[in-house]
C-alpha cells in the first residue's frame, strides 16, 4: 500500500512522520525499514516493506502527483473513526 498525505510545512512534515512512526512503533512494535527526506521537511517517505508512506508539502505533492501515476491502482480510503488525533 501507498500512504499519501499531505502537509503546510516542513515542520508539519516532520510531525505527521514522526506521529506516524511512534504510533506504530507503540501499537504493532514495527520500525520502519528506512526513513528518507525527514531533516528537508519537504517530503518524507517511511518505508515499512508493504506500508510505505508519504507524506508531502502541498506543492511538492502536486507536483509529483503520484495519484495519477498510479491512476489505475485501487483507493482505499481511511475510515475517519481511524485517524490519529
Amino acid at each position: 500500500y501507498f500512504l499519501l498525505c499531505s502537509a503546510t510545512s516542513d515542520r508539519q512534515v516532520q510531525a505527521i512522520s514522526d506521529s506516524i512512526v511512534e504510533h506504530i512503533k507503540k501499537d504493532h512494535q514495527i520500525s520502519p525499514v528506512s526513513l528518507d527526506g525527514y531533516p528537508e521537511g519537504r517530503w518524507v517517505v517511511i518505508d515499512y516493506g508493504d506500508l510505505v508512506v508519504h507524506i508531502f508539502i502541498d506543492a511538492i505533492r502536486e507536483y509529483y502527483n503520484l495519484e495519477g501515476l498510479w491512476s489505475d491502482a485501487p483507493q482505499v480510503k481511511i475510515p475517519q473513526e481511524l485517524y490519529l488525533s
